[in-house]
């Protein structure tokens, strides 16, 4: 089974070093998890693809009350954004 590479945007590390020291572990292990597929919702994680027009199709990590967005290119899963779930898909439009 192919391994996925998980790289960060600079967006996203800056949004990932503003939380406090719990919930970042609790992302980076989130993240890490999406190395085995990125792709499907499993026992202990929420995937979900976005209805967006974008290509390639963007999917949501939901940890807690924090969202990961990404992206897949090839073996690459690009997180693009950390968001709070109080700020909502805003950045979407």
């Amino acid at each position: 089974m192919t391994k996925f590479r998980v790289l960060l945007s600079q967006t996203a590390v800056s949004q990932l070093s503003l939380l406090d020291s719990g919930q970042k572990e609790k992302v980076k292990d989130a993240l890490m998890g999406l190395e085995d597929d990125p792709f499907r919702r499993r026992s202990g994680v929420d995937i979900k693809r976005l209805m967006t027009p974008d290509e390639p199709p963007l999917f949501r990590l939901r940890v807690g009350d924090y969202r990961a967005i990404y992206f897949v290119v090839e073996d690459e899963v690009r997180i693009s954004e950390i968001i709070h779930r109080s700020k909502g898909y805003k950045w979407l439009e």
